[in-house]
C-alpha cells in the first residue's frame, strides 16, 4: 500500500498531528495522553522560545487518505555549536505497524537533513532536554510518568531493521518507599549543614517557591551542562518554564539547599503522579480533565521525580542527603508509598546510587538512535 508524506503546516493540520497517538493507543492501557494544548503550544514558533535556536518541521504519513504515522525533524543550532557537529534530530515519532511507513518517514527526516549537510541524525530528541528523550526499549508493561512517552514493542524492532545504531540509553526506577526516612540520612543531612553552613529555606506556597525558580534553573543549567544532548536553558525558556510549570508543584514535595549567602546549591524537584489523571483527561483539560489533575495533586500513593542537582562545587559532599531528609517528611506525612524515576542516563551512577539504600526496581530502559548520513 503506497505511503503518502505530507507536511503539517496549518493549526487544523498540527493538531492531527498531535492527536494521532490517542487513536493510534486508544486500547492500551500504558500510554498516557499529553495535554493537547501543551503540545501544540510546545510545537508553535510563536510559543515556544527554543524556536529562538531552533528549526522544526512536521510531517504525517497517509495511506487511503487515513493518517498511519508522524514525525518532525528538528535543528538545535545551540547543540550543534556546542559539540561542533551537523546533527537533526527526529522526534514525536508515533506509527502502525508497518515498517514501509516508519522507513517513509525517516527518510523524510533524512532528506531535509541533506539540505542542512547534517552528518547525522539522532533520536527521538526534542528541542530540549525537558521534551522526555528516547524510544521505549525495555517497560512495554509499566505506566510511564505524566511527561514520559510509551511506544509498542514493535517500534524499536524496526529502528533496528532499517539500520539505526544505539547512541545512549536512559533507565528509570521504581522505588518502593520504607516505613520511616532512614536514620542515617537524617543524621547525615544535620552533620552536612552544619559541616558547609547549608539551610533549608522554609517554604510555605508557591509565591515563596517562585523566589528560588531563578536561581533552581541557573544551577540546572550549570549541573545538566555535560549531559549528553543538553542545551542551555535560555532566559525566555526559563520565563515560560516558570509560568506553566511552577504553579504545579507542590512546595513540600521541592527541596532546595542554599549556601550562607542564600545561593542555591542543590535542588531536586517531584510531583504526586499525574499518569492516571492524565489518562482520564484524554488530552485536555476541560472541562473535566483539570479536576482529574487537582485530585491526584492533593491524594496520591506514588511520586515523580522529576529533576535534581547539585552545585559541582558540593558534589560528593552528603547534599543529596539534606534533599532527601526533607521530601521524605513530606513522603511520610502523605502517605506516599512508591517513586517513580525520570529518564535518568543509563552511565549516570550519581543519580542511580541514590536509590541504592531503598528497594529500587529498574523497571523501563529508552533508547536514541543514531545513524550517519553519507555524502
Amino acid at each position: 500500500m503506497e505511503t503518502i508524506i505530507k507536511e503539517a503546516v496549518t493549526r487544523k493540520e498540527l493538531l492531527q498531528f498531535i492527536k494521532f497517538p490517542d487513536r493510534l493507543y486508544r486500547k492500551n492501557k500504558y500510554y498516557v495522553p499529553p495535554l493537547h494544548s501543551g503540545e501544540l503550544n510546545n510545537l508553535s514558533k510563536k510559543s515556544n522560545p527554543a524556536f529562538e535556536f531552533c528549526e522544526a518541521k512536521y510531517w504525517l504519513a497517509y495511506q487511503n487518505n487515513e493518517i498511519v504515522g508522524r514525525i518532525a525533524g528538528i535543528i538545535n543550532h545551540k547543540f550543534n555549536d556546542k559539540i561542533g557537529k551537523k546533527t537533526v534530530r527526529f522526534s514525536w515519532l508515533d506509527f502502525v505497524e508497518d515498517i514501509a511507513v516508519l522507513q517513509k518517514l525517516l527518510e523524510t527526516v533524512e532528506m531535509w537533513s541533506r539540505q542542512w549537510d547534517a552528518e547525522y541524525i539522532h533520536g527521538p530528541l526534542g528541542f530540549s532536554s525537558l521534551d522526555s528523550p528516547g524510544m521505549l526499549v525495555e517497560g512495554f508493561e509499566e505506566l510511564p510518568i505524566f511527561v514520559g512517552k510509551y511506544n509498542f514493542p514493535y517500534y524499536p524492532v524496526m529502528m533496528d531493521k532499517l539500520g539505526f545504531k544505539k547512541e545512549v540509553d536512559w533507565v528509570e526506577y521504581n522505588v518502593k518507599v520504607p516505613a520511616i526516612v532512614p536514620e542515617k540520612y537524617l543524621r547525615a543531612s544535620a552533620v552536612v549543614m552544619e559541616r558547609y553552613n547549608l539551610h533549608c529555606p522554609r517554604i510555605k506556597n508557591k509565591r515563596d517557591l517562585l523566589q528560588y525558580a531563578d536561581g533552581v534553573f541557573a544551577l540546572l543549567n550549570q549541573a545538566y551542562g555535560h549531559i549528553f544532548a543538553f542545551t542551555e536553558l535560555s532566559e525566555k525558556q526559563v520565563e515560560k518554564l516558570k509560568k506553566q510549570f511552577f504553579p504545579m508543584l507542590r512546595p513540600d514535595f521541592v527541596s532546595i539547599v542554599l549556601d550562607s549567602s542564600n545561593r542555591v546549591v542543590g535542588f531536586a524537584i517531584s510531583i504526586p503522579s499525574l499518569s492516571k489523571a492524565f489518562q482520564k483527561a484524554k488530552g485536555r483539560l476541560f472541562p473535566f480533565g483539570l479536576i482529574s489533575i487537582m485530585r491526584a495533586l492533593r491524594k496520591n500513593d506514588t511520586l515523580d521525580t522529576l529533576l535534581i542537582g547539585v552545585d559541582k562545587h558540593y558534589k560528593e559532599k552528603g547534599v543529596t542527603a539534606i534533599i532527601f531528609s526533607e521530601i521524605g517528611k513530606a513522603i511520610m506525612k502523605n502517605g506516599i508509598k512508591y517513586i517513580e524515576t525520570s529518564r535518568e542516563l543509563e552511565h549516570n551512577r550519581n543519580v542511580q546510587n541514590l536509590w541504592n539504600k531503598f528497594e529500587p526496581r529498574q523497571h523501563k530502559r529508552s533508547r536514541c538512535y543514531i545513524k550517519p548520513l553519507g555524502s
